[in-house]
């Protein structure tokens, strides 16, 4: 019962957040309202009991906002992140547009006849999801996701034009400071 009842809760945050980001007025709002909205499908695929694939969309998609939301910083700075703007473009054709995908899916799902299973699972149902989907690509996952984060960093450090210890020089002993704005804190 309480399993049930968690499911659905999380169902509604999904659907919830998922509608907030059409909703909400900034860039950075709509990317934490999409990070929700994936994490309460990652935690319901755990109540499934699909806990790999579960684990995965989690990860995957928090790492996908913390990736955006560091672009959003890198090129916009934070304060036009939070500027109002609308995730919404040209309204009538987009409701349209989702009105006719979610009644072309929901006719597949009650209309087609899904084939009978014709051989029994196997043991472990989570271990052979895993390696269907990942197969022979996990060692280059494993390769590519250190190097996707070391380019995140330099993205960062390399869009930041001047840290703190720039205004010291390059052996930090410039005295007084270089400030681009004179005067300091509390003078």
């Amino acid at each position: 019962m309480v399993a049930d009842i968690g499911f659905w809760v999380l169902g509604l945050v999904a659907v919830m957040a998922g509608a907030a980001v059409f909703y909400v007025n900034s860039m950075a709002r709509a990317t934490y309202a999409l990070a929700l909205s994936f994490i309460a499908v990652g935690l319901q695929v755990l109540f499934l009991q699909q806990n790999y694939v579960g684990v995965v969309i989690i990860l995957m998609m928090v790492m996908e906002m913390a990736v955006m939301a560091v672009y959003m910083v890198m090129f916009m700075g934070m304060n036009p992140a939070l500027m109002p703007m609308s995730m919404v473009h040209d309204s009538k054709k987009a409701l349209a547009v989702a009105i006719g995908t979610f009644l072309t899916l929901a006719a597949g799902v009650l209309l087609v006849d899904w084939p009978a299973r014709r051989v029994a699972p196997p043991a472990e149902v989570t271990r052979a999801l895993g390696e269907e989907l990942m197969g022979p690509k996990m060692l280059v996952m494993a390769v590519i996701s250190p190097v996707m984060v070391a380019t995140i960093v330099a993205g960062v450090v390399l869009a930041a034009h001047r840290t703190r210890y720039d205004r010291f020089g390059d052996d930090l002993n410039h005295r007084p400071a270089d400030d681009p704005q004179p005067g300091g804190v509390g003078r």
